[in-house]
């Protein structure tokens, strides 16, 4: 077990990890599940055991600590998801996009939607 593991509450089982597949290269990770384990090492193995044994192709696999996720949800935090109007920058019309790399991004976008 890992020098800086700390069981809470008179808990022995090692961390808990989450597993995150890429199906194809540029495809988002997509969450397979999760398995504990004890080190990164381990969980990388044993991921790599339990979510690939299908023989299903796969580009990436990542594993994550699921102490070190956090997350934001609205109806706990409303005011988070609110727009706000000073990001304006984040809109296209902001950006010159030359024409040959446009049709480019339009290719790509349109190949990971298939």
């Amino acid at each position: 077990m890992p020098d800086d593991f700390t069981p809470q509450d008179d808990d022995t089982q090692w961390p808990i990890w989450e597993v995150f597949l890429q199906p194809r290269s540029g495809a988002p990770h997509e969450h397979a599940g999760s398995l504990h384990a004890p080190d990164f090492e381990s969980a990388l193995e044993n991921a790599r055991d339990v979510y690939l044994r299908h023989g299903d192709p796969q580009s990436g696999i990542w594993v994550v600590e699921s102490r070190h996720i956090r997350s934001a949800e609205s109806e706990n935090n409303p005011e988070f998801f609110e727009y706000t109007k000073y990001n304006i920058y984040r809109h296209p019309q902001f950006y010159d996009v030359p024409r040959g790399k446009r049709t480019e991004i339009e290719r790509k976008a349109a190949r990971n939607r298939d």
